[in-house]
């Protein structure tokens, strides 16, 4: 197992993959946000019709984001090891 130190920042080349990634992220906290308010509707009375939407608007969102973000990624084959 290797191991993993904390300690250290990330790289550039991390950061650079964190923020390409970020809207993803993003899209996908809206639609958590967007679920919990369905699942916690019945304290006001039943899920609206906006909750429904924001719903899903924000699934629409992941779908968008997602593909976008593995549109932008190069085509990097994985080294193949010697038998």
């Amino acid at each position: 197992m290797e191991h993993i130190n904390y300690d250290d920042e990330p790289s550039p080349a991390e950061l650079a993959a964190i923020e390409a990634e970020q809207p993803r992220i993003d899209a996908e906290v809206a639609w958590l946000d967007a679920e919990i308010s369905i699942l916690t509707a019945d304290e006001r009375g039943g899920p609206t019709a906006l909750d429904w939407r924001r719903l899903r608007r924000a699934e629409a969102r992941v779908i968008r984001e997602t593909f976008a973000y593995l549109a932008g990624r190069s085509y990097r084959p994985t080294p193949r090891r010697a038998a």
